[in-house]
């Protein structure tokens, strides 16, 4: 997984333990605390910066894996598209949580499928 080391999955596989505890990769990347605030109440809608509540080791373990995941394909694309947009540090919480995506398929199911796709792309 690009970006991924040995000591950043160790920390992944010690932190989240069973992943099948979880009901997708979207109640996943909110338990690492990378998802955005949203209030709401009745009309009004306010959306605000990530959570932060969560395994704060994990959530810092995303963002140091999506830093590193530099000339990754597809994930770099991500990255630049949504950094011309919102900026960098957005664009690599979206990346964290695209990687996050990736590592609850991996932790399921042994192996990634999105990944093997890029690579038979290239």
């Amino acid at each position: 997984m690009p970006g991924v080391g040995p000591t950043l999955a160790a920390i992944f596989v010690a932190e989240v333990g069973d992943v099948t505890r979880f009901a997708g990769p979207a109640h996943f990347s909110s338990w690492a605390g990378l998802t955005p605030k949203h209030r709401e109440s009745d009309t009004v809608v306010h959306r605000g910066p990530i959570t932060k509540q969560g395994s704060a080791l994990v959530c810092w373990a995303a963002v140091e894996a999506a830093q590193g995941a530099r000339n990754a394909g597809r994930l770099e694309q991500t990255r630049t598209r949504i950094a011309e947009r919102r900026g960098r540090n957005i664009a690599t919480v979206a990346v964290a949580r695209r990687l996050l995506t990736y590592r609850y398929h991996g932790l399921r199911d042994g192996h990634i499928r999105a990944l093997e796709q890029t690579v038979k792309a290239a």
